[in-house]
């Protein structure tokens, strides 16, 4: 009998089949070329292996070494600009011209001195380096600023005893708001003080720096040793980089000429020559001139570059038998005469307008021919809404069509005339104390006896301080009872308050942004997608080859329409420094910038006030609105700047593509600049929709459980009616509506979703978007020097003396 066959049991182990070992390239030869269709949608650079990525991100960081010492070694060598340097001294003792003639007392290098202006050209071949040194006023803050725009290193010069003063301190604050390029720290006079006190001033000025420049050495001026050790700090230092201008070519003047035009003296050609700085420069786009404005350009020429670290090359081409001859310039330069090298010449076709506002078109709005499918709907429309209205025999349909119902009237336009005639009362009460203003100061400007100047100093002084007074109390009062308004009683609340509307909730409520938009919106440019528009822009600059100019290069440009006021400046020893624009940053629009309030300022600054705004390389006056910055879809008014959280502020400006530092200041009535906020610019977004709240406060007259008598909201009937469908809400934190109203004077019975105290206010929130002024204007007057005394009488006045 054969034996039966052994059969595993339930408990056997079962172990795993062995599939072998997967191979990339057996799976690529099945596939054929096959690429599945997720795999085309990813990036290249996913589908690279790890080695390659590595391969890759190792190539990326050696060109990116590359373009940093490229940098570092084309600035202020043979190729590159000289190395800019602005000497700004931070004591009114500080005596500049001592301090460079130090750097000058090296014998291997070239001097060439600026008549109009203080500063020279330093050539040193032993170190292969030149740079330009250029001082900068001393109390002049908007020069100051602009030197620090297109400079590559700010040299600080602080007294031995004291470091800075408070004018040095403000300067400081201003500079490090803009954005502080490259800097060095000097002190010159260490050595004219006693021995024992030498040491004493060497650790309070270590102190001093520790707060302001936390990384920085200070470098003594005494020995033309010491003088060297600095010119080799200031050759071999890392750069820092402004964002403003790193995209942008920029330009500080050497030379300047005004050629005037035909039709007028007054206004011509301006040819400015200086070293190309940033990126290259093309003719065909705009130029802006800081503090005077926008202009185009016709010309670019190449002159010979007068800093020349090899003046030997001169010799040598002229032995050769060209047409060349050598002399001695305005700046002791070696200048060689030829015929003049047109770079480029501006071409219509692709040359930048200088359009800043969309011209309105009134007819814009006009409805066309209407198609016969809407004259269809309309016929259908006037049957549905056809009236009987009882007329007179033998009238017609269309004199019937313009007979009113009884019912009808025209409340709405009796309210915008209301509106209009309110508006026109308060501009004749402000151009009558315009004129009273403007009477007061003709007065002042009158030469008056010495006797009456203590007495007129008090008065202004008196303004002033009444002013100030005035601001601060409402001020207080706004913080105390937000946005909280007193119900006129010779007008109907209806009509004082026709612009607003009530909501339900201010975060969800929907609120269109195209909705009853002011003129003003007609003039202004908007970007579909402003990211992605400057996206773009920025990523054209990085890749495309801009032709022009190049970085380095020694050009003059022939800039059109100039005013001769831009001239007049620059022969005051004044800077001219001058800024290409990049696609649409020449056209009007609505600017919103994060500022904070500055430490050092607490004067009360209302909305819609006059300010000064520094964006980026733009300088320009303007009135703008502030609000919470945040990331809703509403954003409430802020009647004040606040002095603890951070505000967006809105404003009519030309277009700038951040990031860009903004400073705001507020200038005095003896022209005196005061730095109020300090930012960046968020973006350009004419739809930021900004609301204005309004709050109306009643008294709860009689409470009987969750229903009360409230009284001194309205003082008539209609107006009860009228607010009735808006939300009620109390500062303790209930919430009701309108019942019906009692009597004629204005008290009403509401209904509360919790009974009510007796000291408990009710409150009724109205709201109306508003927009900012168009005050725009690219001309600000130069600032009086800048004294930390706050009683110093006006210049005005001690001159009359």
């Amino acid at each position: 009998m054969a034996a039966a066959a052994h059969r595993a049991g339930a408990l056997k182990q079962q172990n795993k089949p062995h599939k072998g070992r997967k191979q990339r390239g057996a799976a690529q030869r099945r596939a054929a070329g096959r690429v599945p269709a997720k795999t085309l949608s990813r990036r290249r650079r996913r589908d690279l292996a790890k080695p390659d990525r590595r391969h890759r991100a190792l190539q990326l960081r050696r060109q990116r070494k590359e373009a940093v010492l490229a940098e570092k070694r084309k600035l202020g060598r043979r190729d590159g600009p000289p190395r800019l340097v602005t000497v700004v001294p931070l004591h009114a003792a500080v005596v500049t011209h001592d301090a460079l003639r130090l750097l000058q007392s090296d014998e291997s290098a070239l001097v060439h001195e600026n008549e109009r202006a203080e500063g020279f050209v330093l050539l040193c071949p032993r170190l292969k380096q030149r740079w330009r040194f250029v001082t900068a006023p001393m109390g002049n803050l908007h020069a100051v600023l602009d030197l620090a725009k297109a400079a590559d290193t700010l040299l600080f010069v602080l007294d031995p005893l004291d470091g800075w003063d408070s004018t040095g301190d403000y300067f400081l604050s201003c500079l490090f708001a803009q954005g502080l390029p490259s800097y060095a720290l000097a002190v010159h006079g260490v050595a004219d003080l006693p021995q024992k006190k030498q040491t004493d001033a060497k650790k309070k000025l270590g102190k001093a720096i520790e707060k302001r420049f936390p990384e920085a050495k200070l470098f003594p001026l005494n020995t033309e040793q010491e003088s060297l050790l600095l010119l080799r700090h200031l050759a071999s230092q890392k750069q820092r980089h402004l964002a403003f201008r790193d995209r942008r070519a920029y330009l500080l003047a050497q030379e300047a000429e005004f050629m005037p035009s035909h039709d007028s003296d007054l206004v011509g050609t301006l040819k400015v020559s200086g070293f190309v700085r940033g990126r290259t420069l093309n003719v065909n786009s705009l130029v802006h001139i800081v503090g005077h404005g926008d202009f185009l350009m016709s010309q670019v020429d190449a002159p010979p570059d007068p800093f020349s670290l090899n003046p030997r090359v001169a010799k040598g081409q002229q032995r050769k038998g060209q047409d060349m001859e050598i002399q001695v310039g305005w700046f002791g330069a070696v200048e060689m005469e030829e015929v003049l090298k047109v770079l480029m010449k501006a071409d219509p076709r692709r040359q930048e307008s200088l359009q800043s506002e969309v011209i309105p078109d009134p007819m814009e709005g006009e409805q066309t021919w209407p198609t016969e499918e809407e004259l269809k709907e309309a016929e259908e429309s006037l049957k549905e809404r056809r009236k009987v209205v009882k007329v007179p025999k033998g009238t017609s349909n269309y004199q019937a069509a313009w007979i009113v119902d009884d019912g009808e009237d025209g409340s709405e336009e009796e309210e915008e005339e209301e509106e209009d005639n309110m508006e026109d009362e308060d501009l004749m009460a402000e151009a009558s104390q315009v004129g009273e203003s403007s009477e007061e100061e003709e007065c002042e400007t009158m030469t008056v006896a010495e006797s009456a100047r203590d007495d007129l100093y008090d008065e202004k002084l008196d303004e002033d301080e009444e002013q100030m007074l005035e601001k601060y109390k409402q001020e207080r009062l706004d913080q105390m009872f937000p946005d909280e308004v007193d119900t006129p009683r010779n007008l109907p609340a209806r009509v004082r308050f026709q612009k607003y509307r009530g909501l339900k909730s201010f975060r969800t409520s929907p609120w269109d942004p195209k909705e009853n938009l002011p003129r003003d919106y007609a003039r202004i440019f908007q970007f579909q997608d402003f990211s992605r528009t400057r996206k773009h822009v920025f990523r054209q600059i990085e890749k495309e080859e801009t032709e022009g100019a190049v970085v380095g290069w020694y050009v003059t440009l022939h800039i059109c329409s100039v005013p001769i006021s831009v001239m007049e400046s620059f022969r005051q020893g004044l800077p001219l420094v001058l800024f290409s624009l990049l696609p649409h940053e020449q056209k009007m629009s609505v600017l919103n910038l994060v500022v904070r309030r500055h430490l050092g300022n607490n004067e009360t600054v209302k909305a819609k006030e006059e300010l000064i705004f520094h964006c980026g390389f733009r300088r320009f006056r303007a009135s703008p609105l502030y609000s919470p910055h945040s990331s809703a879809d509403k954003h409430k008014l802020e009647r004040f700047l606040r002095p603890d959280v951070a505000l967006v502020v809105t404003v009519y400006a030309p277009i700038t593509f951040p990031p860009a530092s903004v400073l705001l200041f507020k200038q005095r009535s003896n022209g005196m600049h005061d730095l109020v906020a300090t930012g960046f610019l968020l973006s350009v977004d004419p739809d930021r929709i900004i609301i204005k709240r309004l709050v109306l406060s009643g008294h709860p007259f009689k409470i009987f459980s969750k229903m009360a008598v409230v009284r001194y909201m309205f003082f008539n009937r209609e107006d009860v009616l009228w607010f009735k469908p808006v939300e009620l809400r109390t500062k303790w934190g209930r919430r009701g509506h309108i019942t019906e109203p009692l009597g004629t004077h204005g008290h009403m019975k509401c209904h509360f979703d919790g009974q009510l105290k007796s000291q408990d206010t009710v409150l009724l929130n109205l709201y109306k978007r508003v927009f900012p002024k168009w005050t725009y204007d690219p001309h600000v007057p130069e600032p009086v020097p800048w004294v930390r005394n706050e009683q110093q009488l006006p210049v005005q006045e001690v001159e009359m003396e």
